[in-house]
Order: C-alpha cells, then sequence, then structure tokens
C-alpha cells in the first residue's frame, strides 16, 4: 500500500491581488478533509541581532527578507508526515517573536506568498502553482484600504511605500514568477469559474491518490 502524498497547491500574486481570497476558497471548500496554509509572511527572517533603526529599513516586498530555507525545511517535513513549528513574525518590533504555530500534515497544503515562486526548490514542491493576476490599480486601492483600516496608516505613507518600494520589487521579483505558474487566475477571489477549475482538479488528485494508497 503506498502512502499518500499530500496535494500541495501554491498561491501566489502582487500584494492586494486577491490570493487570500483564492486560498481561503479552497480551504471553505475541502471542509471534509484537512488543509493546512502555510503562509510566506510567517517566515521573515529573524532580526533580534539588529538594531531596531535598521529593521525599521526592512524591504519585506524583496526575496532577501525571508527565510526561505526555513520555509522549505518545514514544508519538506510536512509533505513526508512530519510535524513543525510555524514562527510567528512580530510587526511591531520587526523581527520574530517568540511564539511559534505548531502544524500537523493535512491532505492538501495551501502555500501562499507574493514570493512563493522566486525560489526554484521551493516552487518545485508544489503540485499546482497559481499566480493571482489582478490590474494594479486594483492591488493599491485593496492595499490602502487595508493598510489604513486594519494597520492604523497614514493614506500619505501607504502610497509612499507603494511607490519606493512595493511597485518595484512587485516588477523585478513578482511579475516574472508568473511564467511558472500552471494556472493564472484573473480578478483573484471574484473569479469563481477559475476557483471552481482549481477546485476540480484538486478533487481528481485527491481521488487518484486514494486508488493508488488501497493498491
Amino acid at each position: 500500500m503506498t502512502k499518500r502524498k499530500p496535494i500541495v497547491i501554491g498561491v501566489t500574486g502582487g500584494s492586494g491581488s486577491g490570493k487570500t481570497s483564492v486560498s481561503r476558497a479552497i480551504l471553505n471548500h475541502f471542509t471534509e478533509l484537512s488543509v493546512l496554509l502555510l503562509e510566506q509572511d510567517y517566515y521573515y527572517k529573524d532580526q533580534s541581532d539588529v538594531p531596531f533603526g535598521e529593521r525599521l529599513k526592512t524591504n519585506y516586498d524583496h526575496p532577501l527578507a525571508f527565510d526561505t530555507d526555513l520555509m522549505i525545511d518545514h514544508l519538506e517535513k510536512l509533505i513526508h508526515f512530519v510535524p513543525v513549528d510555524k514562527p510567528v513574525y512580530d510587526y511591531k518590533n520587526h523581527t520574530r517573536s517568540d511564539k511559534v504555530v505548531h502544524l500537523e500534515c493535512r491532505d492538501v497544503i495551501i502555500v501562499e506568498g507574493i514570493l512563493i515562486l522566486e525560489n526554484q526548490t521551493l516552487r518545485d514542491l508544489m503540485d499546482i502553482k497559481v499566480y493571482v493576476d489582478t490590474d494594479s490599480d486594483v492591488r493599491i486601492i485593496r492595499r490602502i484600504k487595508r493598510d489604513i483600516e486594519d494597520r492604523g496608516r497614514t493614506l500619505d505613507s501607504v502610497i509612499t511605500q507603494y511607490l519606493s518600494v512595493v511597485k518595484p520589487m512587485h516588477e523585478q521579483f513578482v511579475e516574472p514568477t508568473k511564467k511558472y505558474a500552471d494556472v493564472i487566475v484573473p480578478e483573484g477571489g471574484q473569479n469563481q469559474v477559475a476557483i471552481d477549475l482549481l477546485i476540480t482538479k484538486i478533487e481528481s488528485i485527491l481521488m487518484q491518490n486514494q486508488i493508488e494508497e488501497q493498491e
């Protein structure tokens, strides 16, 4: 009998693209199965040895901001049914907190983040790679709304950060990863047809895995 391997789905796209909505739609559909969400945002590098003033300059949209090696290690362990302790990032202090989130392997693992397809080793662990492609005007409006309402930011600070960091990083690092995607989903969570097709594909793989497990 073959031991069933979990399905790994990568969901990426620019900031405000709607990738979280796509991930949540998949999570909500497979309620009868165990589904795990592994967010890249949890894997920002520990900066406890860096002076606070320097931490404030962190470019969170650059690949070097992430501890990608740790994320790869955790995903490989989860795929092989080894539990992990996912780190938690403290945005107030701009470093990793002392807290962790214990994770057990699930039937479906959704890996989500703006740069999850940038690293070849990481993307090679994924069975399905999804790029959520949303117009830049929509993305900045969503980001402004989120940062003002949820993070207490000012309009000027959000726009300045977007123009000076987010937009150039998106063009340099995020947009080019679209070529690695198996599926491109326009307009994120609003595209129900694309989400339904994704769910159908996942169900097909799950069914095939069950057949192989019984052999």
